[in-house]
């Protein structure tokens, strides 16, 4: 029932695809004339990208063997390390882990495009970023330590 579900990742990794070559064009085409800081929030925004991609790479993988079914390409020499080894619980960490990264690199090109005279509202934009990141960095925490006391917790 949920191989329809990562089929779906895999079309929007095709169109997150796009949307970098889009954004890989853009910046090829105007890096002569654009400012330094336009060049590394364009770079910013492919890096972006392609942390997504890998999570949902990652997800496509890890989720599949998990809930739907072994993917048997054990002795394959282009296999990822961590394919077949990563749990629910390891794969929840590493989620989190992306969105903390991916939400960084967001906060990292809001202050590269922080004005000179900031207004009212741009600030409190500035402090609803930090707050969200932090919040999410937070949530990495606690899923580490819930990942650590459960595993110390001795079974029934």
């Amino acid at each position: 029932m949920l191989a329809p579900f990562y089929l779906g990742l895999v079309v929007s990794i095709m169109l997150l695809f796009v949307k970098f070559s889009q954004e890989l064009y853009h910046l090829t085409i105007h890096v002569t004339s654009a400012s330094e800081s336009t060049v590394i929030i364009g770079i910013l925004s492919l890096v972006d990208m392609a942390l997504v991609g890998s999570l949902l790479l990652m997800i496509v993988f890890s989720g599949y063997e998990i809930f739907v079914s072994k993917i048997d390409v054990a002795e394959h020499k282009d296999r990822p390390e961590w394919m077949g080894k990563v749990d629910f619980s390891g794969l929840k960490l590493k989620v989190i882990g992306a969105i903390v990264a991916i939400s960084a690199i967001d906060l990292l090109k809001t202050f590269m495009e922080i004005p000179d005279n900031p207004t009212e509202g741009n600030s409190e934009m500035f402090l609803w970023k930090v707050t969200f990141h932090m919040a999410f960095v937070l949530s990495g925490v606690l899923f580490a330590a819930m990942d650590r006391i459960s595993a110390e917790t001795k079974p029934h």
